[in-house]
């Protein structure tokens, strides 16, 4: 399935692609020398893509792994490289990416030291995600993490950062953003509030093979997003 993706993202124009979390799955009392190796094999199809390739961190990649254990055997372009949350920019747009796997004591997700149920976003990381938002105000702004901040909807709480609603405050302080791309609840979700969109896409695993989902992201002038879908990720606009 990811090969299938990965070829066809190599025939498109694209300026980067991103997988939203759960590279990989293994038990936290897994073999962590097997997950590495079944992780390196994933990750090598994922960097055949002729381009920037970056990751957000799901619970799964902390089953039986350290964070930095799966950042060092992943690779996120530039700057971003071994960073669990970070910025930048692509194409006009500013792409920001979230960690929000941290138990509510904010200690780190480590092998398999939390319950998938429970994901919080630290206050220092929050205090970042404000300072980036002022500090690039003028340009079209795009969130990416694994756990939902849509706890507003009608999604099960138990796959919503713990404490959403203080993230989403910041967000919509700042009208460049213009959506958030989340992972996690393999069915996909949507919603929308106060001008930004909440994009729960399908997971890739979700259905049996040969069925997959990926899709292709192109934010326009007016900053319409429009969502060209694969296999079973349907395709959407989301207006501004």
């Amino acid at each position: 399935k990811m090969q299938e993706a990965i070829d066809y993202f190599n025939r498109a124009d694209l300026d980067f692609i991103i997988e939203l979390g759960d590279m990989k799955d293994m038990p936290k009392s897994g073999d962590a020398a097997q997950t590495l190796r079944d992780l390196d094999r994933i990750e090598a199809i994922f960097r055949q893509f002729e381009g920037a390739t970056y990751h957000a961190l799901g619970n799964h990649d902390m089953d039986c792994l350290t964070k930095e254990e799966f950042l060092a055997h992943t690779r996120n372009a530039g700057r971003a490289r071994g960073k669990a949350f970070y910025s930048f920019s692509e194409g006009g747009v500013r792409c920001i990416v979230l960690d929000a796997n941290f138990n509510e004591d904010r200690t780190p997700y480590a092998r398999g030291n939390f319950d998938w149920r429970k994901a919080y976003i630290p206050k220092e990381q929050i205090e970042w995600l404000n300072k980036e938002l002022t500090k690039h105000s003028k340009e079209p702004t795009l969130v990416f993490l694994h756990q939902m901040l849509d706890s507003f909807s009608d999604v099960s709480k138990d796959l919503c950062v713990g404490n959403a609603e203080e993230v989403v405050a910041v967000l919509e302080q700042h009208k460049q953003v213009l959506a958030v791309f989340q992972g996690h609840h393999h069915p996909g979700h949507y919603s929308f509030r106060r001008g930004i969109h909440y994009l729960t896409l399908q997971g890739m695993i979700e259905q049996a093979s040969p069925t997959s989902a990926y899709a292709i992201v192109e934010v326009e002038a007016d900053g319409t997003i429009r969502v060209d879908g694969f296999r079973s990720c349907p395709d959407r606009v989301m207006e501004r």
